[in-house]
């Protein structure tokens, strides 16, 4: 009974913290109320790549406790060091701050390091230089995607990787760098970012849809500040589930922090995760595009523009007949037939699955008599089915996991040796504890950021949008954004809120064409 009264009690704590306006200073965020309801606790819907208002952290015991586990646990001191690289037709010569910003409670307590790289170009005018503060997604996810698989100054090749590739970095002739400096931010939980307190609050605290938001918009406030930039143009940048995160830190940023974002730049998002789960016939909608043009690759090269029949048909014909459902025979056979001719994949299996196919099912009907499996992130990417003969799924993804290892020791190289910043403990490419501990929410819809983007359109006439997707994307269906981005209202035009295809995967960014096609949009957006 007192255990029960005590979890009441601290519950009822949270939600009056939940009421209580915003500070200026670093405190947490913590969850706000969401303006839809969100998905049951521990539900970890599909889409994202991997496996905060005020808040306090107890009694003034407890708080007293948590100050040796701080200095414990605290990351070492900022390390700036000068740079350079050479790309075609040009040298590139910048400061490299690799560091960390300390977010507090309200009662100055502290509760965690977050670690953000950043480089800024030597000789800009920093009031009209713009700076671009980059994440992953996850949830658990650390920058390292974004910063050298297509970003940032140097770059490590990811198409055709392998585990055992060398971790070495090469200079990157289509970073950002030349029209906006960069700031890849590290969550809670990822990169060398960490807590540095033992309290289980400041978990609950981090680890939600709101709290992880506001506290990524506080850093960016908090960099800011620090680095004499709150005049600069300022620009957001999330991949996959940052598209959950991506609208909700530049809401934030406009109403609680006093920043504002001058265009959001999101790359293979998640909006909407009602698209990806439930009985939502929109999944099956939103995803036969991509597999129609994994078959369709298989024969030769594939824009979006031959896809306009799949997508004609996806929203029409193929959209009614789902509706109609199971119980009419005719349509499902109809629909069967159809998304068989439409993907290559047995008229049979087609059939008994009416048409429906689940991104594992189609993963692995699609050259199951080759005993392989398509990528998740990738699905033009094949690789070795290592149980072909089971009747249940034991893959991973050929065209995610080789990255793993190559990517983890090239951030730590850089990191610790070129930038000179040696913090203790582990990197975290992917962190499973993240993953594992996020609470999604406790109401009936699971999240989506869709409510945000209309707000943050609404309020600032000049804020522009640009989604970027690759077409062989079966994590994040790069037709689902489009579905949503056409029931915006007309405030939201084509002029602000632009969506472009290339061919590749989740990391689109892996194929030279794509990566260079794609920076051409980012800086005519920032330009």
């Amino acid at each position: 009974m007192a255990n029960s009264f005590a979890t009441r009690l601290t519950a009822a704590l949270l939600v009056a913290c939940l009421a209580t306006a915003a500070r200026a200073d670093d405190e947490a965020p913590q969850p706000s109320p969401s303006p839809s309801a969100q998905a049951p606790s521990g539900q970890n819907p599909g889409g994202q790549k991997g496996r905060a208002g005020r808040g306090e952290t107890g009694s003034g015991a407890n708080a007293a406790a948590n100050t040796p586990a701080a200095e414990q646990h605290r990351l070492p001191p900022d390390s700036t060091t000068k740079q350079s690289v050479a790309l075609p037709g040009r040298t590139l010569a910048f400061s490299a701050t690799a560091g960390s910003i300390r977010v507090f409670d309200d009662k100055g307590e502290p509760l965690a390091d977050i670690a953000y790289t950043s480089y800024q170009l030597d000789g800009a005018e920093k009031a009209s230089r713009p700076v671009t503060f980059l994440f992953n997604g996850g949830p658990g996810s650390a920058s390292a995607w974004l910063q050298f698989g297509n970003v940032g100054p140097w770059r490590l090749p990811f198409d055709g990787a392998v585990s055992s590739a060398s971790p070495e970095l090469q200079p990157n002739a289509d970073t950002w760098l030349d029209f906006t400096d960069l700031v890849f931010i590290d969550p809670v939980g990822t990169g060398y970012s960490r807590f540095v307190t033992t309290s289980e609050d400041a978990r609950k605290r981090f680890f939600t849809v709101d709290g992880d938001a506001n506290s990524v918009a506080l850093v960016i406030r908090r960099w800011l500040e620090k680095h004499d930039r709150l005049t600069s143009p300022k620009y957001v940048a999330g991949e996959s589930y940052g598209g959950i995160r991506g609208p909700k830190v530049v809401r934030n940023l406009q109403m609680q922090q006093g920043v504002g974002v001058r265009g959001l730049i999101l790359i293979s998002p998640v909006l909407d995760f009602r698209d990806y789960t439930g009985s939502s016939v929109l999944q099956y909608v939103a995803s036969l595009p991509t597999m129609t043009a994994v078959a369709r690759q298989a024969k030769g090269p594939v824009t979006r523009e031959d896809l306009a029949d799949v997508e004609s048909y996806a929203r029409g014909d193929f959209l009614l007949d789902l509706v109609k459902g199971q119980a009419d025979t005719e349509a499902t056979a109809r629909l069967a037939d159809k998304v068989a001719s439409l993907t290559g994949i047995d008229p049979a299996v087609s059939r008994r699955l009416a048409g429906r196919f689940e991104i594992g099912e189609f993963r692995r009907e699609f050259d199951r008599k080759s005993g392989k499996v398509t990528g998740r992130y990738d699905a033009s990417v094949e690789g070795f089915d290592p149980y072909p003969d089971s009747s249940y799924f034991h893959f991973n993804d050929p065209s995610g996991d080789p990255l793993m290892a190559p990517l983890t020791s090239a951030a730590v190289d850089l990191t610790t040796r070129r930038l000179n910043w040696r913090p203790d403990g582990s990197y975290h490419l992917l962190s499973e504890s993240v993953s594992k501990g996020w609470e999604f929410g406790h109401g009936i819809s699971p999240p989506e950021s869709v409510t945000q983007l209309r707000q943050m359109l609404a309020l600032d006439p000049k804020l522009k949008l640009l989604i970027g997707h690759g077409l062989f994307d079966l994590a994040t269906p790069y037709f689902a954004s489009k579905i949503i981005l056409d029931q915006l209202p007309a405030f939201a035009a084509p002029s602000r809120t632009r969506l472009v295809v290339y061919p590749g995967g989740h990391m689109f960014y892996s194929r030279d064409g794509s990566r260079q096609a794609f920076r051409k949009e980012v800086e005519a957006l920032v330009k």
